[in-house]
């Protein structure tokens, strides 16, 4: 199954793709932005990406995929970043299901059974 995914940066930018897609099931995926060679500055997150990309054939039929870097370090860093403060995040890398409280954070997204689990539909 092709999985319908979205690349999006910023919080403006991911709330506008999870209104575009309402009614569907998201999985959010958050990394620290990428610099000009396409390196995040978050190590959890560059170490993560691989392991969730190579699990997203698991998401549920119809489910969208929004892959969101949440900005530089020190946007990131700043206590009132609406990522923490309207979506209450606590780290990145972050993978959640939009809309309930099942999430992922930082190590967790190493293993690559509990992106799986995830996943799977309910």
């Amino acid at each position: 199954m092709a999985v319908a995914m979205l690349e999006v940066s910023g919080y403006q930018a991911f709330m506008e793709a999870v209104e575009s897609h309402k009614g569907k099931t998201i999985f959010a995926y958050f990394t620290g932005s990428k610099d000009k060679n396409g390196v995040s500055w978050c190590p959890d997150c560059v170490q993560a990406e691989p392991i969730v990309r190579a699990e997203l054939d698991k998401m549920p039929e119809g489910a969208i995929f929004i892959y969101c870097q949440t900005g530089a370090r020190p946007e990131w860093k700043n206590v009132a970043n609406k990522f923490r403060t309207e979506l209450n995040l606590t780290g990145v890398p972050t993978l959640m299901k939009y809309g309930t409280t099942q999430k992922l954070v930082e190590g967790q997204l190493f293993h690559p059974e509990l992106v799986q689990m995830l996943f799977a539909d309910d």
